[in-house]
């Protein structure tokens, strides 16, 4: 069927169509060709005449409201969707609302209450952009919306419902993925594709791509997280870049046999998908690492990146020299990564203490032993004292690490969570701006730093270091949900809820997300959006359980705090003292919510390093226990 192709497709939430009937009617006087599905010519075959008619466009234009981005929006997000990859996509916001997650990077054009007024500046803005799209010239400058009236927001609003449009004042969307102009240090590497013809083989395709990540980001280059990476994967390249905001695309392929490896690499220009290097190697398998050196050094070549000796170093610091090594901390990484059991871990640690058998001198690998020991202490603990062995043979290795590669920033960051299981504050904080300082800009350092200096007391620290990691990943659940976790701890509360959100927006089903949602909804006095935050969790999950208790505390309901507390202590035992505290100090039980915290500072409870922002322990603060509490604690 052969269709008359507009100039511009429009798409919209049916029930905005009023709204935007005036709107066709100007753009149209304006010698513009619409179609929008108010044109439908109805039969068996509306779907394909929508398909057909938004492909065939010039220009898409999307129109974003509060119904659009709602959970019924899915056809405008599918449509925007297309539209992004077929480089015709243009956003309009009706409503003040944030496009959905992915569809924010390209400025929406302001249009929230134009009633008609074809005299308006912002049509005339409208217009000229659009007929600049259509002939592929540059969009003009946008004019200025109008002056927004100030609103003031007292907490007594807050606290009586007015949340979601403090979430809009209050936590802004000032910190979210925002990107400007696109620096030529800025890069992608994508995921490199698994040619081998063996789904086994994908960790080591993975792994390629990872470690190209790592030097290019150790010669002081801005290099996407993996997450967000791996999210643009099969996109049109000048619409990856735009998502992502870089300069360029590193792009690849692994094929590997017994006898032969092929690796392939293509650097484009993010802005017109030009190639601006490429190269094929066909080796032996153990040349492996020499060809991910080289293809580092020639992208650093190819965007004038002066290395020198100090940058051919660093290209390889931390690393191997042992291609058999590197595969086997490869396949350790994806079983510790992937672990579900107890046996994984185990099945991890065996694969990376056979590539340091292979090379004693691997810190990488020396760094992933200490932490995967790390993570069983913690998932699986036999008894006290093994885990204890645990920690200090991660210690080792960790300090391993550093004595081999003095300039690598991972070993610290284990060693922070190894002095958080410890409870030693101060070497939680020490190591903490360690791995800060050597590695400022690694997605992996920023995700664990974030939240210890906001828990620790160093908030606006901790939310600089969370807005880095969404400028360098922010298409990662992760990012955001560290986000949420420091706002909370800055008592934003609104801006938590919102990245909790996002969070949920690009991978759901994480539940400690609802607990930082729920407990946010406690403290702006909203105990029945929290307590259905809490439902949303697994019935027996240590967080839903305090916070059910907390919430019952807040409306005096005394029994159901109680009820809380006993299944926290037949699930949990001595394990969540920090908790029973916080229920206790809610409910006014002063003296048993200390009795509480003595016990975990016994027990060497890891919650206390929370204590000095905790906000549901603030009625305890004026108690001289709670000063002898934290000198006993040796907060830095």
């Amino acid at each position: 069927m052969t269709i008359s192709a507009a100039d511009l497709f429009i798409s919209y939430k049916a029930e905005d169509r009023p709204r935007l009937a005036a709107l066709v009617a100007a753009l149209e006087a304006e010698g513009l060709t619409v179609w929008w599905d108010a044109r439908l010519s109805g039969g068996a075959h509306w779907r394909q005449e929508i398909q057909d008619q938004l492909d065939a466009a010039g220009c898409v234009l999307v129109a974003w409201s509060t119904r659009s981005v709602g959970p019924d929006g899915h056809f405008v997000r599918d449509e925007a969707t297309r539209a992004l990859r077929n480089g015709t996509y243009l956003p309009i916001r009706l409503d003040t609302v944030d496009p959905p997650l992915g569809f924010g990077e390209v400025q929406a054009l302001d249009l929230r209450g134009w009633s008609g007024d074809r005299a308006d500046p912002r049509l005339a803005g409208l217009v000229n952009t659009i007929k600049a799209r259509l002939a592929g010239g540059p969009s003009p400058p946008n004019p200025a919306p109008p002056p927004r009236p100030q609103v003031r927001l007292s907490r007594r609003i807050a606290l009586a419902g007015g949340v979601g449009a403090v979430a809009v004042a209050g936590a802004g969307g000032w910190f979210w993925f925002r990107p400007g102009s696109a620096e030529s240090a800025r890069i992608a590497v994508l995921p490199f594709a698994n040619l081998s013809n063996d789904p086994e083989q994908a960790y080591f395709s993975d792994g390629v791509a990872e470690e190209l990540r790592s030097a290019l980001s150790r010669i002081g280059m801005e290099v996407i997280g993996r997450a967000s990476s791996v999210a643009v994967d099969g996109l049109d390249t000048k619409v990856a870049a735009a998502k992502l905001n870089v300069a360029h695309l590193l792009t690849g392929s692994v094929r590997r046999s017994p006898s032969m490896i092929r690796i392939t690499a293509q650097l484009v220009s993010g802005t017109d998908g030009v190639e601006i290097w490429s190269q094929s190697y066909d080796r032996t398998p153990g040349d492996a690492i020499r060809i991910q050196t080289d293809i580092a050094a020639s992208v650093a070549q190819s965007l004038s990146i002066a290395l020198g000796r100090a940058g051919r170093a660093a290209l390889i610091l931390g690393r191997t020299t042992d291609s058999l090594a590197q595969d086997l901390l490869l396949r350790g990484r994806e079983r510790w990564v992937t672990s579900d059991s107890e046996q994984k871990y185990y099945q991890a640690l065996r694969l990376t203490d056979a590539a340091i058998a292979r090379d004693s001198g691997y810190a990488d690998a020396y760094v992933q032993r200490a932490q995967v020991l790390t993570s069983i202490a913690e998932n699986y603990p036999a008894d006290a004292v093994k885990a204890a062995k645990q920690l200090a043979d991660a210690e080792t290795a960790a300090r391993r690490a550093i004595a081999i590669a003095p300039r690598l920033g991972s070993p610290h960051v284990a060693l922070a969570r190894i002095a958080y299981n410890r409870l030693d504050i101060a070497g939680l904080l020490r190591e903490t701006e360690q791995a800060l300082l050597l590695s400022p800009d690694d997605p992996n350092v920023l995700l664990d730093t974030a939240t210890t200096m906001a828990t620790l007391g160093r908030g606006e620290e901790g939310l600089r270091i969370a807005q880095r990691l969404i400028a360098l990943d922010g298409l990662n659940a992760r990012a955001y949900a560290r986000m949420s976790l420091v706002m909370f701890l800055l008592r934003r509360y609104p801006g938590a809820i919102e990245a909790v959100r996002r969070a949920n927006a690009i991978a759901p089903g994480n539940p400690a997300r609802n607990a930082t949602a729920g407990d946010s909804w406690l403290m702006l006095g909203r105990p029945d959006k929290a307590k259905a935050e809490y439902a949303k969790m697994p019935g027996d999950d240590y967080l839903r359980l305090t916070g059910e208790g907390v919430a019952a505390a807040r409306v005096n309901d005394r029994r159901g705090a109680e009820r809380a507390l006993a299944q926290l202590r037949a699930a949990y035992g001595d394990s969540t003292q920090y908790q029973y505290a916080v229920i206790y100090a809610q409910l006014g039980d002063t003296d048993r919510a200390f009795a509480a915290l003595d016990k975990a500072l016994a027990l060497k409870d890891p919650g206390l390093v929370g204590l000095r922002t905790d906000a549901f322990l603030d009625s305890l603060r004026a108690d001289p226990r709670f000063a002898r509490l934290i000198a006993r604690l040796r907060f830095p």
